[in-house]
């Protein structure tokens, strides 16, 4: 099925395109964006085909877009005080903010409007991958960050942290508006396409995208197994990622349910006699529940310890160090094994 049109016109050249090149890459956008630097070219298009989303900056705005066949229109907005007279019926976004939070907005406008819009359904296949361990302290997630940043140089990864507590605001010294938990109370509600809210709350390491981490961990535990599995299902049927990384921590409902649909878990583990009673522990309880084949496409893997500086990006850090260095080596190991 054909995507939906999202269009963005201004007269600014490099940021109508610049927003375009952002939205193409953002692979969880379920539209074709197009965009438009004239109300002229604009025009033109509409007359051929409907547009879904039109973000149009207020200089572009005139009488002439009203008439268009547009299902929503949004005001990129420069801080102007609308006048009752003309564009204060539509709802608007400040220009001159990040890109994931302008289009978070967008998004977020559309979902609560727009429930029972049809999608797009993509063929691609996405490939989900583990990472979990029955250890505490073992660099888990400095992995999975590095990992996710590094698959992202050449795919489109969307990382997921359900662990109890990630520390990301603290770690990244950012305010998440909507978190994980928000998006599976939206779909509980069942009152339309998931996929939209998705893309009101998804956020971005450099090209690594993810979606923010529960801040209260009772959300977390609150959610069943098959909440997750559908959850995961939408996201890969109506989504281009080609990896999905999972995050998880032991809290999580079914957690070898989901571990079960992964393609490839890596497992962080550490040599000390604590960590290794608790992993012997854990292949006894695989034995138990026949779940040897988890074990067949599990690796587990010592890492280097890492010490990150807060006030430097720490992805990069990861991503540029020894934790870097390790994943790109592990990763060109398994693919000199593959037939």
């Amino acid at each position: 099925m054909k995507k939906s049109i999202f269009a963005v016109c201004d007269l600014d050249s490099s940021y109508a395109c610049h927003l375009m090149d952002y939205l193409n890459e953002k692979k969880s956008t379920p539209f074709e964006v197009q965009a438009f630097t004239s109300v002229e070219n604009l025009k033109e298009f509409a007359a051929q085909q409907p547009i879904e989303i039109l973000l149009i900056s207020t200089r572009a705005m005139c009488n002439e877009i009203r008439e268009l066949p547009i299902s929503r229109v949004v005001i990129l907005s420069e801080g102007e005080q609308f006048q009752k007279t003309d564009l204060e019926e539509y709802p608007f976004v400040y220009k001159y903010q990040s890109s994931d939070q302008l289009i978070s907005e967008v998004m977020e406008y559309y979902a609560a409007t727009n429930p029972e819009t049809c999608l797009f359904t993509t063929t691609a296949k996405t490939k989900l991958i583990g990472i979990y361990s029955p250890v505490g302290r073992s660099g888990k997630t400095s992995f999975a960050l590095a990992l996710g940043e590094i698959l992202a140089e050449t795919k489109q990864v969307l990382y997921l942290n359900l662990e109890e507590y990630s520390g990301f605001e603290e770690l990244f010294n950012l305010h998440y508006r909507a978190d994980i938990t928000d998006l599976i109370y939206y779909a509980r509600q069942k009152e339309g396409n998931l996929i939209y809210k998705l893309n009101s709350v998804i956020q971005s390491f450099h090209s690594l995208q993810y979606i923010p981490p529960a801040l209260f961990s009772a959300d977390l535990r609150d959610v069943s197994g098959e909440e997750w599995m559908t959850f995961l299902q939408e996201i890969m049927t109506y989504c281009e990622y080609d990896v999905i990384i999972l995050d998880l921590g032991s809290q999580v409902d079914e957690l070898f349910q989901l571990l079960q649909k992964c393609e490839r878990i890596y497992m962080p583990v550490l040599q000390d006699e604590i960590a290794k009673a608790k992993l012997a522990q854990y292949d006894k309880l695989l034995t138990m529940l026949d779940l040897r084949e988890m074990s067949e496409k599990t690796s587990r893997i010592l890492l280097p310890t890492v010490r990150l500086r807060k006030e430097d990006d720490v992805t990069q850090q990861l991503v540029w160090g020894e934790m870097g260095k390790y994943v790109r080596r592990l990763l060109w190991e398994e693919e000199q094994r593959e037939p």
